[in-house]
C-alpha cells in the first residue's frame, strides 16, 4: 500500500484494531492542537487572532485545564475575553425583546436544540459551538474522509485493511455514510454499503455480547471463568456508541 504524507495517517489508523480508526486520528489531532496552542505558539499574534475570534468548547477549555500550563491558558483568556465582551457589549446594546403573548407563557419550556428566537441567542449559540481545536480537526477530519474515499476505490490493499477493521464509532459511521453519498458511484455504492453495514453490525453485536459476559462475569458463579475480551468492554462500548475514549488517562503536559 502506496503511503505518502496525505495517506499515512489514516493507514496508519486502520491498523491499530482499534473500534474507531477516525476517533484514533481525532484523538491525535485533538492532542497535537493542544500542545501546540499550550506550547509556545499563544505568544504568536496569528495564534491569538484565531484563538480570540474562535474560542473553544467546553470539552477543549477542560482538556486546556488538565494540560497544565495555566500561565498559557490565562493569556489566550486575557485577550479572547477582551474580544468576548466588546461583542457582548454590542449585542446586549442591539438587543430587544420580542413581543410575549399567554400562548408562549402557557407552553413547556423546550431548550435543548431549539433554534434560537433572538440574535442574541444566535449570537450565544455560536460561541457555544465555536472552538479552535474542533475547527483544526475538522479541516484535517473532511481531508481524511476524502482520503478515505480515494484509497477505497482505488486502492485493493487499503479496502482489505477497512473490511478486517473494527468498524466505526457510530458519529463517525454517520459521516462515513453521508460522505460515501457524494464520493462514490452508483456501482461503488453497491459495493460499500453492504461491506460497511456487515462490518457494523458484526461489531456492535461482538460488543453486545462482551459487554453481556462483562455483566456475567461479575456473577460469582462465573469468578473462575475467563474474561474473555470482556474486561474492557464497557469503555470500548462506550467509544462505539458516543465516540471518544472515556477511559483514557487526563492528557498533560511533559515535566
Amino acid at each position: 500500500m502506496k503511503k505518502d504524507i496525505s495517506t499515512l495517517p489514516l493507514i496508519e489508523a486502520f491498523q491499530t484494531d482499534d473500534e474507531c480508526p477516525f476517533c484514533y486520528l481525532e484523538r491525535a489531532a485533538e492532542q497535537h492542537a493542544i500542545s501546540f496552542i499550550l506550547g509556545s505558539a499563544y505568544m504568536e499574534d496569528y495564534i491569538r487572532e484565531k484563538t480570540d475570534a474562535l474560542g473553544f468548547c467546553r470539552h477543549h477549555y477542560k482538556m486546556m485545564y488538565d494540560y497544565g500550563n495555566r500561565l498559557g491558558s490565562a493569556l489566550i483568556l486575557s485577550t479572547h475575553l477582551k474580544k468576548l465582551n466588546t461583542e457582548l457589549e454590542q449585542e446586549l446594546k442591539r438587543f430587544v425583546p420580542g413581543k410575549s403573548n399567554i400562548l408562549k407563557r402557557m407552553k413547556r419550556t423546550e431548550t435543548a436544540h431549539s433554534q434560537a428566537k433572538t440574535p442574541l441567542g444566535a449570537w450565544l449559540d455560536q460561541k457555544e459551538c465555536s472552538c479552535y481545536v474542533c475547527d483544526h480537526f475538522n479541516q484535517i477530519y473532511n481531508r481524511y474522509l476524502d482520503t478515505f474515499f480515494d484509497l477505497y476505490r482505488k486502492n485493493k490493499d487499503f479496502r482489505e485493511s477497512f473490511t478486517n477493521s473494527k468498524g466505526f464509532c457510530l458519529p463517525h459511521f454517520r459521516d462515513l455514510i453521508e460522505c460515501a453519498e457524494d464520493k462514490l458511484s452508483d456501482t461503488e455504492k453497491q459495493d460499500f454499503y453492504p461491506k460497511a453495514s456487515a462490518l457494523m453490525l458484526e461489531h456492535m453485536q461482538r460488543l453486545q455480547s462482551e459487554v453481556s459476559w462483562f455483566v456475567d462475569k461479575n456473577d460469582y458463579r462465573n469468578k473462575d471463568k475467563d474474561w474473555g475480551n470482556s474486561a474492557d468492554s464497557v469503555q470500548r462500548a462506550m467509544q462505539k456508541c458516543g465516540g471518544g475514549y472515556p477511559a483514557d488517562p487526563v492528557f498533560e503536559q511533559d515535566p
